[in-house]
């Protein structure tokens, strides 16, 4: 199983980045995939998270209307449109997946890909 996600880099804070995490190994039109993120001496947490068919999507409140999750089950690939984006929202993002759906605990995620750091300037 590999997730690998990319996009990350320093961009200013306004400022919008796109995250991708492509997926091999395991049937990914059958899985949930999230995005979570974390920074140092904190817990990784939920940020946006897209049902197996895409029909669903489901964000941290703090970033509905700025972020944007959508999936390519023919390309086997999910997206994290970020806008307007914040210096409190440096972070590591990992992108996860979960056979059972979307949650919102990292324990509850089967796999999860490497991590791409974004950091927002002030």
């Amino acid at each position: 199983v590999q997730l690998q996600a990319s996009g990350g880099g320093l961009v200013q804070s306004g400022d919008s980045l796109r995250l991708s995490c492509a997926a091999s190994g395991f049937r990914f039109k059958d899985y949930g995939m999230h995005w979570f993120r974390q920074v140092p001496g904190k817990e990784r947490e939920f940020v946006a998270g897209i049902s197996w068919s895409g029909i669903n999507q489901y964000y941290k409140n703090s970033v509905k209307g700025r972020f944007t999750i959508s999936r390519d089950n023919t390309k086997n690939t999910v997206t994290l449109e970020m806008n307007s984006l914040k210096p409190e929202e440096t972070a590591v993002y990992y992108c996860g997946a979960s056979g059972a759906g979307v949650y919102y605990k990292e324990s509850e995620l089967d796999y999860w890909g490497q991590g791409t750091l974004v950091t927002v300037s002030s």
